[in-house]
């Protein structure tokens, strides 16, 4: 199942420099592990603003929710999410 994720990181202006770091460092880890398993297999940044667009490709809606609440800055996050489906007019035969 693809869906498309909007996610806006919002940390607090008064949270330690380092402990923001560190919480960082830990997303970045998470995330290019999932990048490197197929499961998320797109990730953009949003130019002028502390936020991305990302495709994610997993089993269910189940699975989602749990790699979402899992992201370390997940507590600092809005995320908004789109399922998606293969188009009728694409002309792209490996799409899920």
């Amino acid at each position: 199942m693809l869906f498309h994720v909007r996610m806006d990181v919002q940390i607090p202006a008064d949270m330690p420099a380092d402990v923001a770091n560190e919480i960082k460092a830990r997303e970045k880890a998470y995330s290019q592990n999932l990048q490197r398993s197929g499961k998320w297999p797109h990730i953009w940044r949003i130019v002028g603003e502390y936020a991305n667009y990302s495709i994610f490709d997993v089993a269910s809606n189940a699975e989602l929710h749990e790699i979402l609440t899992g992201l370390p800055l997940f507590p600092y996050m809005k995320i908004s999410v789109t399922p998606l489906c293969r188009h009728p007019s694409s002309i792209r035969d490996d799409e899920s």
